[in-house]
């Protein structure tokens, strides 16, 4: 389905309708072989389109629009329709926003490559606070048969993003695999995450949480409406990559999380600690102050024209180093920081599976302009600016372990170790202290465009995770060695799914991650588990700072 055909609201259209739209546009009969059966959901009836067994549904509301009043509330249940609902187009994203930064400008074809399955441009054209909405993917529904759910939230911190990435598509997944896969829009940044509870009293008690409410409000719609598209929904398990690993971390520390997930997967994105109150409290406040609009009048905020407030939120976030959009403990519904300084109780009997790339940072830095030209002095001050004392025995360990590195690449293997693989292994450790078993991996595959510059990359492994390696032939190339990983991938990702354990045939034995052998799966062409990898460098990380 191409994310590009032109978003309609088609509430309630008839199959006649239907047909001259497919004639209309000819990308619909290049997928669609066959209409849906009606499905009943508990709002409405909804029709999709089925191509190789797989029926998907597209745009689906779990929630009423959060637009006027409701900006900033709690998702309230959606309108329920009566006529059927033809699911066939991509709902729309959140609002997005994207704070300005360094230039980055990614050589050869690598930046075409990378769009060519992560990219959001069609969401900022598409945009609106009406986001609310979820896609699906189902098997051919056998009458009896449950079949485990997996549901993704997407990355993009909590800034940009939607479940509508061709990356995300969970045709694959779902033929290849025989699992229903959910993907999901919210509300995001300033709309999703401004905390006014302290400038406006209960009513917007929830504001600085709103966005992941919406989250609870998808899995809540899951519970009541998947075993109608053949799911199991006593079998759930919550993916995500990036934000959406933090996304699924903090759902595991939520009370109204609790009972509607079975299983967690965090993917290069442990959300350790939420914003504290005053932290979110003063972000309110810039944003109050940049619009001129007092706290005694926030009735004004949600009158805002929808642009106005995310205008007010790029120049806030662009002026204020730092400043980040995210969940908010708040003492009701994130209690607790999710995984500080132990993991919440709540989680106690979720399995985990989580793990990061190898070279999280080179997504970020080999588009900037002083790629490849870093002296070895310029590698020590850019250390120490962020490891103090640490920085030249981590730079030596680094040089011990890739000796051919060049600067910028060491210093890539730095800021990748420290912010993404050692908050990893904390998480780690803190929920394997739990009884629920725990399963570790780094991705260790490198894309070959533009000669391998980007190695093992924050996002890489997405399309190997959702089986679409055929869908990014330009990052990932073509050879039968790279589709077999994505099958290996694929398949360790809905065992899990399916059991709570990963191991799957293809993989040596995966044991559970412990803090006395921290036993890790490395996914690469020839896959295999190390125990404590990268230990000299995480000894490092550990040391309590002098």
């Amino acid at each position: 389905m191409n994310s590009k055909t032109p978003q309609k609201h088609l509430r309630f259209i008839s199959g006649f309708t239907l047909l001259i739209i497919l004639a209309l546009t000819p990308n619909l009969w290049a997928v669609a072989t066959d209409i849906t059966p009606t499905i009943s959901t508990k709002n409405g009836p909804v029709r999709g389109w089925i191509d190789e067994e797989v029926s998907t549904f597209l745009g689906i509301p779990y929630a009423a629009p959060p637009v006027g009043s409701l900006r900033f509330m709690p998702p309230e249940k959606p309108e329920p329709w009566k006529e059927v609902r033809f699911a066939i187009y991509y709902g729309h994203p959140a609002m997005q926003l994207s704070a300005g930064g360094a230039a980055v400008s990614f050589p050869g074809i690598t930046g075409p490559a990378l769009g060519q399955v992560f990219t959001s441009r069609e969401d900022v054209i598409r945009q609106s606070e009406d986001c609310l909405v979820l896609n699906v993917w189902a098997p051919k529904i056998t009458p009896g048969e449950k079949k485990p759910v997996m549901v993704w939230f997407h990355g993009g911190g909590y800034n940009y993003g939607s479940g509508n990435w061709i990356a995300y598509n969970g045709h694959n997944l779902a033929r290849n695999h025989n699992v229903v896969v959910v993907t999901v829009n919210h509300r995001l940044n300033v709309f999703g995450y401004l905390n006014l509870a302290e400038l406006g009293g209960k009513q917007y008690a929830a504001s600085g949480n709103a966005g992941q409410l919406d989250l609870v409000a998808s899995l809540e719609w899951v519970r009541d409406n998947i075993s109608e598209f053949g799911g199991d929904p006593g079998n759930v398990t919550i993916f995500g990559q990036s934000g959406g690993g933090s996304k699924v971390s903090t759902l595991m520390a939520m009370p109204k999380a609790k009972g509607l997930f079975h299983k967690a997967i965090v993917q290069s994105g442990p959300g350790i600690r939420g914003a504290t109150m005053k932290q979110s409290t003063d972000t309110a406040k810039l944003i109050l102050e940049k619009l001129n609009i007092k706290p005694d009048n926030l009735q004004a905020l949600q009158e805002l024209p929808a642009k106005k407030l995310l205008e007010a939120a790029v120049q806030i976030q662009a002026a204020t180093p730092g400043l980040r959009w995210g969940p908010v403990v708040d003492s009701d519904i994130l209690p607790a920081h999710p995984f500080d300084p132990v993991a919440s109780p709540l989680c106690t009997d979720i399995p985990l599976m989580i793990g990061c790339t190898k070279d999280e940072q080179t997504l970020y830095l080999v588009g900037l302009p002083w790629w490849g030209k870093l002296t070895d002095a310029d590698l020590l001050d850019r250390v120490k600016a962020t490891q103090g004392a640490k920085a030249e025995p981590l730079i030596a360990a680094f040089r011990k372990m890739h000796p051919n590195n060049s600067p910028s690449y060491l210093l890539s293997d730095v800021m990748s170790t420290s912010l993404a693989f050692a908050r990893t292994v904390t998480l780690a450790e803190r929920k394997a202290a739990q009884p629920a078993p725990v399963y570790a991996y780094i991705y260790n595959w490198g894309a070959p465009v533009d000669d391998g510059i980007l190695k093992a990359p924050h996002t890489i492994e997405i399309p190997f995770v959702f089986d679409n390696v055929d869908l990014a032939p330009i990052l990932l190339g073509t050879d039968k060695e790279t589709k077999e990983l994505g099958k290996l991938t694929s398949s360790a990702w809905t065992a899990f799914a399916r059991t709570g354990n990963p191991n799957t045939p293809g993989l040596p034995d995966w044991p559970k991650y412990d803090t006395d052998h921290r036993a890790t799966m490395i996914f690469d062409v020839n896959s295999h588990v190390v125990n404590d990898p990268m230990s000299e460098v995480r000894k490092i990380l550990q040391e309590e700072s002098k």
